[in-house]
């Protein structure tokens, strides 16, 4: 069976920077795979160059078998990927019904994806009429992931969705990231925490000056005497 995402010899930057070189990786439908690596090793460049902010230079980028390279952020959407930047990006002085509601590709889609969001955060129903400046940190990144799952995505990106939060935060959010999993929705997750990433991963690639250097299932990369001095601290 094909994957669900297939990057091949993918190679994007910034004007006179090459931030990612020759990476491919694959994601298959309903699973977990972590991007993990240093700061600026290429991981959201990565991300970027998937939901289309970010041109290709070369290399292609396919959805069940249809490349998507090239085409406007909207319409990746629209083929069923939901990216939740680093930062969260929400808009502030807008309630967190109305940030939510941003997400949501239709008018017809919004009720039920309410109830879906709020279903997954509580916490966001009780503050639906808050402006979403002034939440806390975690409960942004609650707000975030769930106007990125108004658009009912088949793979949600997430960038980072740990920065930042308290420890009791954190445990929140990769509890809920496991049911969004257990639901069906595959994802590709880039996060500092290697350890709560690769608790939940399928598989990992790790990234290092814009190249994947490794690649493998969970276990081996747990087990992996690299990863463990690079980026586990054992």
């Amino acid at each position: 069976m094909s994957p669900l995402l297939r990057l091949t010899d993918v190679e994007a930057g910034y004007r006179d920077l090459v931030a990612v070189r020759d990476v491919s990786l694959e994601v298959r439908a309903g699973e977990v795979v972590a991007l993990i690596g240093a700061n600026g090793a290429g991981k959201t460049t990565t991300l970027r160059a998937i939901s289309g902010l970010l041109p290709l230079r070369r290399g292609r980028i396919e959805l069940d078998g249809e490349r998507i390279d090239g085409r406007a952020p909207s319409r990746v959407v629209a083929r069923g990927i939901a990216h939740v930047p680093e930062g969260r990006h929400l808009f502030p002085t807008m309630s967190v019904r109305e940030n939510l509601e941003l997400g949501a590709r239709d008018r017809a889609g919004r009720a039920a994806g309410l109830d879906g969001v709020f279903t997954l955060f509580p916490r966001l129903r009780e503050r639906q009429r808050q402006l979403a400046g002034t939440l806390s940190g975690g409960e942004q990144q609650m707000c975030a992931i769930g106007r990125g799952l108004m658009a009912r995505p088949r793979l949600l990106l997430l960038d980072e969705p740990s920065l930042g939060l308290a420890p009791v935060m954190v445990k929140l959010i990769f509890e809920v990231l496991a049911t969004i999993n257990a639901s069906g929705t595959a994802i590709l997750l880039v996060e500092q925490n290697v350890a709560r990433a690769l608790a939940l991963a399928h598989r990992a690639y790790v990234v290092e000056n814009g190249r994947i250097v490794l690649e493998g299932p969970r276990a081996a990369l747990q087990q992996s005497a690299h990863v463990k001095q690079a980026y586990l601290g054992l």
